[in-house]
C-alpha cells in the first residue's frame, strides 16, 4: 500500500487537444509546492482554500512562465482525498499538460499509481469501497440507467443497506454472546427458534434481495450480452456496420474474413446491447480460424441474447441447422438477411425450422428492414425472462459473491441455532457472516483485493 505521506500528482483530464487541461495534486506538500510554481496576477496573502486563482505558472529555475492557469487549493480535510489538494487547471495540449506534471515533480512530489487519489479518499475515510468502486461505474455507463445506478451509489445508498444489515446481524451476535455468558438464562433472552428465524427474515431474506438485484445491474451497466451468429458469409458483420452505423468490422466476400470477437455497445430502443461479431460456423482446417470458432462457441454459451443471421439468398445447410438447435437454449431473435436478393429458403425451412423463434427480414447491404429489427430486438429482450427490471441498490460481482458467501454463513448459523448446537457455534457463524459483508464496504477487504480494485482506475482518479 502506498504511503500516504507522499504527495501524488497526476494529469486528471485525457490526453489531447481540448479547452482545459487539470493537473492534479494531493499530499502535504502540495500546498508548498503551488507557492514554488504559482504567481498569482493580484497580491494575495496565502492561498484560501475553494477559491479559483488567475495567474502565472512558472519555470521554478528560471523563473519563465510555463502557462496562464487557474489554480484551486482545497485544504484537507475538505477535498477529494481529505489531504491538501492543489488543481492547475491549464489550457490542454499533451506537451504543456506533461511539462507542468514534471515541474511538480521535480518540486517533491511523484507520480500517482492508477486509482490512488480516490484509494486515498477511502483510506482517509470520505468514501467507503462500494462508493469508490461506483466512481469507475459512473465513468464506464452505458446507458442513463446505468448512470442512475451508479450516481446512487456513490451518493451512499449501497454502503447505507449493507450497513444496516451489519447491525441486524451485531444485534443476533450480541444475543448469542450473552447466551454464552449466562446459558442458565439463555431461554430468557430469546428462543433458539425465533433467533433462527429472526436471522432468516431480516438477515437473509434482504441478502437474495440484493443478490438476485445483481443480474438487472450487469445489464444496465454492461449492457445485454448479445451474440451475433450464423455460417459464413451470412451478413454478420455487415449487419453489425448497420446497427453501429460505422465500418467497424471487415466485410468480404471471402468466407471466414471475421476470425476474432469483434466488440461494441449501442443503445436499441432504449436498451442497452453489449454487441458482439462472431466468426462463421463452418468446419475449418487453419488453426487461426479454429481458435475463431472457439470464441465463437464460448461467447454464444455466455448470451443474454442472439441474433442468429441466416441467408435467405441460399438455402439452409447443415451449420444454419446446427447454429439453429444451439439457439433453442436461448433468446433469440432470427434474422433473414439478403431481402434484396430472391429467396431460395424452403418452405420447410421456413415452416420447420424456423418455428418457435421471432423472426424478422433485412437487407444488411441496403438497410431496408432496419427499423423494423430494432423494434424486433426491444420486443424480443422485453418478452424474454432476460430481467430488465432492478432495485436502485443492485450489488456489482465482488459484491453478489461477498453476499453469497455471508448468506452461506448465515444460513449455518441459523440451522445451528434451530439444532441447539453450541452457542458458540452461531456465535463464530455470525461473526464470519459480518465480516463477509465487511468485505463489501472494505471494513474488512485483503490488500490484494484493494490494489486489484484501484488498479482498473485510470491515472489522475
Amino acid at each position: 500500500m502506498p504511503s500516504d505521506e507522499d504527495t501524488i500528482a497526476a494529469i486528471a483530464t485525457p490526453i489531447g487537444q481540448a479547452g482545459i487541461g487539470i493537473v492534479r495534486v494531493s499530499g502535504p506538500r502540495a500546498y508548498r509546492i503551488a507557492e514554488k510554481i504559482f504567481e498569482p496576477k493580484n497580491t494575495i496573502q496565502g492561498l484560501h482554500s475553494h477559491r479559483l486563482y488567475l495567474g502565472r505558472l512558472n519555470e521554478p529555475s528560471s523563473g519563465e512562465m510555463i502557462d496562464e492557469v487557474l489554480l484551486s487549493y482545497m485544504k484537507a480535510p475538505h477535498s477529494y482525498t481529505r489531504e491538501d489538494v492543489i488543481e492547475i487547471n491549464s489550457h490542454s495540449g499533451y506537451v504543456l499538460l506533461s511539462k507542468i506534471l514534471q515541474v511538480v515533480l521535480e518540486q517533491g512530489a511523484r507520480l500517482a499509481r492508477p486509482g490512488e487519489f480516490t484509494l486515498r479518499a477511502f483510506l482517509n475515510g470520505r468514501i467507503d469501497l462500494t462508493q469508490a468502486e461506483a466512481v469507475t461505474d459512473l465513468l464506464n455507463s452505458k446507458t442513463d440507467r446505468g448512470l442512475i445506478l451508479a450516481s446512487q451509489q456513490i451518493q451512499g445508498s449501497f454502503r447505507k443497506k449493507i450497513e444496516a444489515l451489519r447491525l441486524k446481524v451485531v444485534d443476533k451476535l450480541a444475543h448469542a454472546e450473552v447466551a454464552i455468558d449466562f446459558p442458565e438464562e439463555e431461554t430468557d433472552i430469546i428462543s433458539r427458534e425465533r433467533t433462527a428465524d429472526l436471522i432468516e427474515e431480516e438477515v437473509i431474506g434482504p441478502i437474495e434481495a440484493l443478490i438476485t438485484a445483481h443480474a438487472g445491474r450487469r445489464i444496465w451497466v454492461d449492457g445485454i450480452n448479445t451474440v451475433i451468429v450464423g455460417r459464413v458469409n451470412a451478413g454478420k458483420s455487415s449487419l453489425l456496420n448497420r446497427l453501429l452505423n460505422e465500418e467497424r468490422a471487415i466485410v468480404t466476400p471471402i468466407p471466414g474474413t471475421t476470425r476474432d470477437v469483434i466488440e461494441s455497445t449501442i443503445t436499441v430502443e432504449g436498451l442497452p446491447l453489449r454487441i458482439m461479431d462472431t466468426a462463421g460456423l463452418r468446419k475449418v482446417k487453419g488453426e487461426v480460424e479454429k481458435m475463431g470458432i472457439y470464441l465463437t462457441e464460448q461467447k454464444l454459451a455466455e448470451a443474454d441474447f442472439l441474433l442468429v443471421v441466416i441467408d435467405r439468398s441460399r438455402p439452409m445447410n447443415e451449420d444454419d441447422n446446427k447454429i439453429l438447435a444451439q439457439s433453442r437454449a436461448k433468446k433469440a431473435l432470427i434474422v433473414l438477411n439478403k431481402i434484396d436478393l430472391p429467396s431460395r429458403l424452403s418452405k420447410k425451412d421456413k415452416e420447420e425450422v424456423l418455428s418457435g423463434f421471432s423472426v424478422t427480414e433485412i437487407s444488411a447491404l441496403t438497410g431496408q428492414g432496419l427499423d423494423g429489427l430494432r423494434k424486433a430486438i426491444a420486443e424480443c429482450i422485453l418478452e424474454s425472462q432476460i430481467d430488465m427490471t432492478v432495485s436502485n441498490i443492485a450489488p456489482n460481482l465482488r459484491h453478489t459473491q461477498a453476499l453469497t458467501d455471508a448468506a452461506r454463513f448465515f444460513r449455518s448459523a441459523a440451522k445451528s441455532a434451530r439444532e441447539h448446537a453450541p452457542m458458540e457455534i452461531v456465535a463464530l457463524e455470525l461473526k464470519s457472516g459480518l465480516d463477509s459483508l465487511g468485505e463489501i464496504t472494505g471494513e474488512t477487504t485483503s490488500e490484494e483485493v484493494l490494489d486489484n480494485i484501484f488498479s482498473q482506475f485510470c491515472l489522475g482518479k
